[in-house]
């Protein structure tokens, strides 16, 4: 709906402030659109923005790095922070109005309560990062509570992430509508993801193996072969083409429940990847990146092949 009225985009720094706007928007029968966001923004956020305008009258973008989600020895003092650039690029979509808190501001001094989403949090990213989801699900809790949208637009390329919300807004009752926005790509296939910038020119060469590895699996499946252990061989025969690259999971997954799937694949199936890059300098950056295979239908050419 919205279009971008040309009107100065506001800068709201505090949650009350922020329902206030919300309270005069929805009296007015106005309908919010919310993008939340850590900064760093590039064109795959950019893409949540458009998608955005296309379900509500009024556009915000929160920008917050919320410290909950890193766990111990995680990037947060390196995660990307770049505000005059991200307000620029709001501005030059249209956005109506920034959310910019400070984290005393979204967790008050004595916090002390906390959303967690069980079972879908385990496994992926769960795993190797076990408090990660508790603080998305917690600080996304706090920003529906002060933006009180209508809609909420996040990545795909955050699989999981996004499964967590859905589930968290179906048991809290949250009235929001959770819109996802398929993966935004550079022409040569890496998922669009803040912590790119970080990768010197070797290892963002390197990093194409996700892509490719995706890629690799969808083919193999196109030609019929059905088989698990097979499809994540040539999953890990792309990945392993990456000395950098250390591989943190390589898994089918049901796409709603994320549980482990059978073999053969006989449904729509997701491929969930996670690899951390040794950078020369020593540190390490972690990518993810996924895609939702789907078998040939029974009884198409070759879908009865077996490797």
């Amino acid at each position: 709906m919205s279009t971008g009225t040309g009107n100065p985009m506001d800068v709201i720094e505090s949650v009350s402030g922020l329902q206030s706007r919300a309270d005069a928007y929805r009296s007015a029968g106005r309908r919010i659109a919310l993008v939340p966001t850590m900064g760093a923004l590039h064109e795959g956020h950019l893409a949540l923005v458009r998608e955005a305008k296309r379900h509500a009258d009024g556009v915000w973008v929160s920008i917050f790095v919320n410290p909950t989600q890193f766990g111990a020895g995680e990037d947060l003092s390196r995660y990307p922070r770049t505000l005059e650039a991200d307000l620029a690029h709001c501005r030059a979509e249209g956005v109506d109005a920034v959310f910019l808190p400070d984290a005393a501001e979204m967790y008050p001094p004595g916090s002390q309560t906390w959303v967690e989403v069980n079972e879908l949090a385990k496994p992926l990213c769960g795993k190797s990062r076990p408090e990660h989801f508790r603080g998305v699900a917690t600080v996304v809790s706090k920003l529906f509570l002060a933006a009180k949208p209508h809609v909420a637009v996040f990545g795909e390329k955050d699989f999981q992430q996004l499964a967590v919300i859905r589930r968290m807004v179906v048991d809290l009752g949250f009235d929001v509508r959770v819109v996802g926005v398929p993966i935004v790509r550079e022409s040569d296939g890496l998922a669009l993801s803040s912590r790119n910038q970080h990768l010197d020119a070797s290892t963002r060469s390197q990093a194409l193996s996700l892509s490719r590895a995706l890629d690799s699996a969808q083919r193999a499946l196109d030609a019929g072969i059905r088989a698990v252990p097979a499809l994540l061989h040539l999953v890990a025969v792309e990945l392993d083409k990456a000395p950098a690259g250390r591989i943190d999971y390589a898994e089918l997954r049901d796409p709603d429940s994320l549980k482990p799937v059978g073999n053969p694949l006989d449904a729509p199936t997701l491929l969930a990847l996670a690899v951390v890059f040794m950078l020369p300098d020593g540190r390490e950056v972690r990518l993810i990146d996924n895609r939702v295979l789907k078998p040939q239908p029974p009884g198409s050419a070759f879908s009865e092949k077996q490797p």
